[in-house]
């Protein structure tokens, strides 16, 4: 049967439409590319990677705000991942179906869809004003904030991929509840749960304004968590909004390790993704 010219010629509208808005996006993301890759890499030094983050008019590194970056994530990542494969593994497993699971779900797709200043925000009020100054570690907190409805949600989704065949499989041998979730479910879902937790990574590497409320910023070195820390996304904003050469040169190759770094986690979790499909 003949397909009607009216319904031929909607195809081929939604079929351009479709094709230029993807056009349209994927130029745009590949100039901001191109650019940050362009003129980070013309700033990259070995300076960058030895020297302190410098006064305005000097030259120098950012590996105070590397260090700083650094610590905040890995605290993040220590804080949030446990807490939301613990969540995720309710949801999925121990309170399918529940009225309290039901809430937790909602509450987190809430936290999921939150503006990131207003977390920040939440823990100005929380951590910064009690304590009465910026800390490393409440950047860390609003960063763990974050990541965590991401690794609740993947984690959930993660292990209700599980076949129930392989739960009733434990059941049948006589183990318990949590062990067939910490032997059998978890070692299934695995790469997923990692997938997961490294996208989370990759999304709070880059965030500027909760921290601008939480750890803010540190021109000198600075271990510890419970005073202000130098990180790499402050900087570049700091530096790119200053009338100083120099500091638009670090603020370039701050962007450019930062885009790096989060193009390879991302190179990571498709990886993962394929072992995990592969399995």
């Amino acid at each position: 049967m003949a397909i009607p010219a009216r319904r031929r010629v909607a195809d081929v509208l939604a079929f351009v439409f479709a094709s230029f808005a993807t056009l349209f996006g994927l130029f745009w993301l590949a100039w901001i590319l191109w650019t940050t890759l362009a003129q980070g890499a013309a700033a990259l030094t070995p300076t960058l990677f030895t020297q302190m983050t410098p006064p305005p008019g000097a030259s120098g590194g950012l590996v105070n705000a590397f260090y700083g970056s650094a610590v905040m994530i890995l605290l993040a990542l220590f804080i949030g991942a446990p807490l939301g494969v613990a969540a995720g593994t309710y949801l999925a497993e121990h309170g399918r179906y529940t009225r309290l699971a039901a809430i937790v779900s909602f509450v987190n797709d809430i936290l999921l869809s939150a503006p990131s200043i207003v977390i920040g925000l939440f823990i100005y009020e929380l951590v910064v004003r009690t304590q009465g100054h910026f800390s490393g570690f409440a950047g860390a907190l609003a960063l763990a904030m974050i990541l965590l409805p991401i690794v609740v949600r993947t984690t959930e989704e993660a292990l209700r991929l599980v076949p129930d065949q392989m739960r009733e499989a434990g059941f049948a041998l006589g183990l318990p509840r949590w062990r067939v979730t910490s032997r059998i479910i978890y070692k299934a879902a695995l790469s997923a749960i990692l997938t997961g937790i490294l996208l989370g990574a990759a999304r709070i590497a880059g965030e500027t304004a909760p921290l601008l409320f939480t750890a803010l910023n540190n021109q000198f070195w600075s271990a510890s968590l419970n005073a202000p820390l130098a990180n790499v996304p402050v900087v570049i904003f700091q530096y790119a909004m200053s009338p100083y050469d120099e500091w638009h040169t670090l603020a370039w190759a701050g962007a450019f390790v930062l885009t790096i770094f989060v193009l390879g986690l991302n190179l990571l979790v498709r990886f993962l993704a394929r072992k995990g499909l592969r399995k």
